[in-house]
């Protein structure tokens, strides 16, 4: 237990052995008043909790709703929190709902705390159900105050709310447009398919839960809806050739991919995964015309990776530069193939591609640069100890550590 609990803990536990005390010697409570009179039809309203009494209920604020949107229609992520700041301090988070909407119940005893979701599933339709709805914050604490968007990789507008028209309980402060501050570059997400009819819309969001449950069939039905109905959304032909590859339909997969494309050139999900067919068949040059759109869209590609880089983007572009690196390596193109390992490397840090290891060890090889192919597959064999290819690669590690010379295998040369 913390020294704040026992702070209130110990208090309590005093006054709850000294109530029994002051209970026997308080007199005895004067009889209750009578009811007020009132005229039928008009009930008595108390003061609203958290009011002075005699302040007009009108000059209360209890609700602050509005929209989130980004500045090129694209959605937003599902973590959006909407912030209330009074004097540079936060006073109060709700989460927007996953189409932007929000509602943020002033007077609340949670100040502070993330306390309310925009869920319209919840009990209120905008977050927990609470006993305490008969709130609200006088008109004049808003002057200092502002609200604004909060997410990982986004900047937000902010809106004075000594600028908004607060007349009424329930207050409307408009739009708050949120931008993405990285990969101003490729896009993962398409905003065509938010500009789509709505029963394109529709179809896709419900291929989206039905392939989230596994229902490829559901999902594959949903999506050709929508791509029949809007074919320029980039995001239904790229989801309609994810799951006919689930469903083992690479012909089918590759055509919705390419659809894709033709839709959307700087949407670059379709291309990864056309990519990654490619690579699987060992067409090279498809993988390097493929993978090299993609990297000229990538803001890494156009600065040195002198350090190991955390990319929080949902589209791995670590995929793309070990795609690339190996393709290149096929075709000789042995300074490409290393620039685009070396990259694959630098992004890859959980990583999805130990083998980029093996690769630039044998480009180190290549060039006689031993103490570097060495670090290269210890490193590898420390990702991957127990894979087919390990043994391959501790042989290889052998004849290395001799044409290297006893004076360098004892430590590791410094990553590039």
């Amino acid at each position: 237990m913390s020294h704040r609990i026992r702070i209130f803990v110990l208090p309590a536990i005093a006054t709850g052995l000294l109530m029994p005390v002051a209970w026997a010697q308080k007199p005895p409570a004067p009889a209750p008043a009578p009811p007020p009179t009132t005229t039928p039809g008009r009930p008595t309203t108390a003061n609203p909790a958290g009011s002075r009494p005699g302040q007009p209920r009108d000059d209360l604020v209890m609700f602050l709703r509005g929209r989130v949107a980004s500045h090129d229609g694209a959605p937003i992520p599902h973590d959006m929190l909407i912030e209330r700041l009074c004097n540079n301090r936060v006073r109060q988070q709700v989460y927007a709902s996953p189409h932007g909407d929000f509602s943020m119940q002033l007077g609340s005893r949670a100040d502070s705390f993330p306390e309310a979701s925009a869920d319209p599933s919840s009990p209120n339709g905008y977050g927990v159900a609470r006993k305490d709805s008969d709130m609200g914050i006088p008109r004049r604490e808003l002057t200092n105050c502002e609200l604004r968007a909060s997410a990982s990789g986004f900047h937000s507008s902010v809106i004075s709310l000594l600028e908004v028209d607060t007349f009424g309980g329930s207050v409307d402060v408009g739009v708050i447009v949120v931008q993405r501050s990285t990969k101003i570059e490729g896009a993962t997400l398409s905003a065509i398919p938010y500009k789509a009819p709505k029963d394109a819309r529709r179809a896709y969001e419900k291929g989206l839960e039905a392939e989230k449950h596994g229902n490829l069939a559901d999902a594959r039905k949903y999506f050709e809806t929508s791509v029949r109905i809007y074919p320029s959304s980039a995001n239904a032909w790229f989801q309609l050739g994810t799951v006919l590859q689930k469903e083992n339909q690479n012909d089918a997969a590759r055509k919705a991919y390419t659809q894709a494309t033709t839709v959307d050139t700087r949407f670059l999900p379709p291309y990864l995964s056309l990519a990654a067919m490619a690579y699987q068949t060992a067409n090279w040059p498809d993988v390097i015309d493929l993978t090299g759109h993609i990297l000229d869209l990538d803001p890494f590609n156009h600065a040195a990776a002198t350090t190991y880089i955390l990319d929080l983007d949902p589209l791995s572009y670590s995929d793309a530069y070990f795609y690339n690196a190996v393709a290149n390596y096929k075709l000789n193109k042995i300074e490409a193939a290393e620039k685009s390992a070396l990259k694959a490397e630098h992004l890859d840090l959980r990583p999805h591609f130990p083998q980029v290891h093996l690769l630039l060890a044998d480009i180190f090889a290549r060039k006689n640069n031993y103490a570097m192919a060495i670090a290269q597959i210890q490193t590898y064999l420390e990702l991957a100890p127990h894979t087919k290819a390990a043994d391959q690669a501790r042989q290889q590690l052998a004849e290395l550590e001799k044409l290297n010379g006893p004076a360098s295998t004892s430590e590791k040369p410094d990553q590039r």
